[in-house]
């Protein structure tokens, strides 16, 4: 066999005859996905047609800059799908403009930062133990090192932000930067109250709508763009595309966050992930994923309802902020036989995948916790209706009650992921 033929032979093998370990992985984890039912909050189910976007051609390009002005040839494609991303986020989310470029939410916060800000500027955002996110402040992430942080929180009362506060921080700090949003708070934010502080002390706002975008999107969720000089997202969560970020943005920021992401935080982009995010975009703007999102809110309530009930609250598990605006609902346990880990082993145990959390006030560590995220855009994505979903809150309540039938719920829980079938088209060794 000549040197040509072998190179072509080992560049289409398969997976599976490629790393057969890795296949092996792969393989149990499309059978987890399959048998299991994922209720955590930052998680969906992608659409098949993103992940072919993903796992493209657009893997091999090279595509540092921005479409039109690349420093590689051969980029048409690349520069066409780019501008495709870009037109399809603008008109989905009424955005002057947008960035696909950032590989991730983190890397979207980054971009903003060091867009509007100098180093030691003060930013004004949620407590990471109060539902906040690592990016707004938290004293370990780059936030924190590069910036004064200062945090705002939720009334001990009623677990609302404390707008009373936010106000009394913003004038007492006079911060550079205003950051609204959270990754493990279930109520929408007051935009509007969020603006008029900012405007009252000189400070840009951030809307960091990482974890609702696919709310907004689908018409669930009051869209974060009017109120907010920048907007950041992941491109997955509710949004249900590739893991990845965006910048949007008002057009007089358009040219300092396009050069914080490049070349500022990141050299080349990932082609093939903002082909997926093209994709995804497009499919957001479709009736089925309104649908999908109406069903993410009324699931969440439903559950939010069922966990409220006397015989759960008699246990000692409450439900904070008393339901839920959104995707998501935290549960405190403090006061119930469960911690945050153990009520998250218990549901894996039936097949229920959700995750611990730290809640405000909280004095359990955070590998622990006293607190339990429940989400319902996977399930949703799956095509869980009102039905399924008052089904699913009832065997989430048996399982966290003393003395739970494991094998009974476990039952339960295969003939609702039965029920809906996920990736179909995905043989199960990967062939």
């Amino acid at each position: 066999m000549s040197t040509a033929q072998l190179e072509t032979a080992v560049i289409d093998r398969s997976l599976r005859e490629a790393d057969p370990e890795v296949a092996r992985e792969l393989t149990g984890e499309l059978g987890r996905q399959r048998s299991e039912l994922s209720m955590i909050a930052s998680e969906s189910y992608t659409h098949w047609a993103v992940m072919e976007a993903q796992g493209s051609v657009f893997m091999n390009k090279l595509a540092e800059g921005y479409a039109g002005l690349r420093y590689s040839a051969g980029c048409d494609h690349v520069d066409a799908v780019e501008r495709l991303a870009v037109a399809r986020a603008k008109s989905l989310f009424d955005a002057e403009h947008v960035n696909v470029q950032p590989h991730s939410g983190a890397q979207a916060n980054a971009a903003v930062y060091d867009a509007l800000l100098d180093p030691g500027d003060t930013i004004l955002a949620l407590d990471l133990a109060h539902g906040g996110h690592l990016t707004h402040g938290m004293r370990l992430n780059f936030s924190a090192r590069f910036y004064h942080c200062v945090a705002y929180h939720v009334r001990p009362e009623d677990s609302l932000v404390d707008m009373e506060e936010v106000e009394r921080l913003a004038r007492e700090h006079r911060p550079r930067l205003i950051v609204a949003g959270w990754s493990a708070y279930p109520r929408q934010l007051d935009f509007s109250e969020f603006r008029r502080i900012a405007d009252e002390v000189g400070a840009y706002l951030m809307i960091d709508m990482a974890h609702f975008a696919g709310l907004v999107a689908g018409g669930v969720h009051p869209n974060p763009m009017p109120y907010a000089d920048v907007v950041t997202s992941t491109t997955h969560k509710t949004l249900g595309g590739p893991r990845g970020g965006m910048v949007l943005c008002r057009g007089e920021h358009a040219a300092r966050i396009d050069t914080a992401v490049f070349p500022g935080q990141q050299a080349a982009p990932l082609a093939h992930t903002i082909a997926a995010k093209a994709v995804a975009f497009k499919i957001a703007a479709g009736a089925e994923f309104r649908d999908c999102q109406r069903r993410t809110v009324a699931g969440a309530r439903i559950i939010a309802d069922r966990l409220s009930t006397p015989d759960v609250a008699a246990a000692g598990i409450k439900v904070l902020t008393g339901g839920t605006d959104v995707h998501l609902l935290l549960l405190d346990l403090r006061e119930s036989e469960l911690t945050g880990r153990q009520a998250e082993d218990r549901l894996q145990e039936i097949g229920i995948s959700v995750n611990r959390n730290t809640i405000p006030f909280d004095t359990r560590p955070p590998l622990i916790t006293s607190g339990l995220r429940i989400g319902t855009s996977a399930l949703a994505t799956r095509g869980f209706t009102a039905y399924d979903f008052t089904a699913i809150a009832e065997v989430v309540a048996s399982a966290l009650l003393p003395g739970p039938d494991v094998l009974e719920l476990r039952e339960r829980v295969a003939r609702m992921a039965d029920k809906y079938p996920i990736y179909q088209a995905l043989s199960a060794d990967l062939d």
